[in-house]
């Protein structure tokens, strides 16, 4: 069975690999914003419902990513939690 000062680190190991992520998601997040708005820029006044649907997509995608952020952060303040009742 491992120490309490081993699981404190593998906790902080495991903080940081989340925290890294939360870099890589916002990058995600901002890249897809972008791309909704030039293809809402470059489709608009398109009746085709592809667009409309890509659109839509890209939205969708954005709002996961966020819910992904959210559920991120609030792993590591838990797990935090843990390390700090140990």
């Amino acid at each position: 069975m491992a120490s309490i000062e081993e699981v404190r680190a593998g906790i902080a190991l495991a903080n940081d690999k989340a925290s890294e992520s939360l870099g890589a998601l916002q990058q995600a997040h901002s890249s897809l914003e972008q791309a909704q708005g030039a293809l809402l820029r470059v489709t608009e006044g398109s009746a085709q419902s592809d667009v409309s649907e890509a659109n839509g997509l890209l939205a969708q995608a954005v709002s996961s990513i966020g819910e992904v952020q959210q559920a991120v952060q609030a792993a590591i303040q838990a797990s935090e939690g843990v390390a700090n009742r140990l």
